[in-house]
């Protein structure tokens, strides 16, 4: 199950957020270790990728949906709330790592969904050595956490195109900003 710190762990996928299973697309990573032997011995191309995913945007699917065209099984490990909290602030994130658990596993192009808890996820990286690692074009090929174990086991390592003018942090100020104009009730206020 997904707990409170944002972190999986039981060992069995977890369940959404209504209680319902979630397709068997999110695991703890030692489950994921052991599907992931599954794929491979299967012949399936993995690719992996990770990050934030706070407030799902346009530029996420677009990422996300080309990051899965690189393989046969798109894996995506979010970093829990802890760590966001870590590497965005006090006010992050919005949604909790449940929710965005949720959110990421309804995308019919990924197919595994798992939370780390750590400020980087190398131990996920090395634990799933995937064949194809991927990061948006806002992290340089040469800053991509996991880039040297994944190429020293004959691995593809890719930065993809970032989509300009979409983020969270802009989502969040356009809100705000926005919030701010507001000078009377919203109409269903007395």
């Amino acid at each position: 199950m997904v707990s409170d710190p944002g972190v999986i762990t039981s060992g069995a996928p977890a369940r959404g957020l209504d209680g319902l299973p979630a397709a068997g697309k999110y695991y703890n990573l030692p489950d994921l270790v052991a599907q992931r032997a599954v794929w491979r011995k299967a012949g399936q191309r993995v690719v992996l990728t990770n990050g934030c995913f706070d407030l799902l945007h346009p530029g996420h699917v677009t990422y996300l949906g080309q990051a899965r065209r690189l393989g046969d099984i798109l894996i995506v490990a979010l970093n829990s709330d802890r760590s966001i909290r870590e590497l965005k602030g006090p006010g992050r994130p919005i949604l909790t790592a449940e929710e965005r658990c949720q959110i990421i596993a309804a995308l019919a192009f990924v197919d595994a969904v798992t939370v780390f808890d750590a400020p980087t996820p190398q131990a996920v990286v090395e634990s799933l050595l995937p064949d194809v690692l991927v990061k948006g074009g806002d992290w340089p090929r040469e800053r991509i956490v996991g880039r040297d174990i994944v190429e020293a086991h004959g691995g593809l390592v890719c930065s993809l195109p970032f989509v300009p003018g979409v983020s969270t942090t802009t989502i969040i100020e356009r809100i705000l900003a926005r919030a701010a104009t507001l000078t009377s009730p919203l109409p269903c206020q007395p």
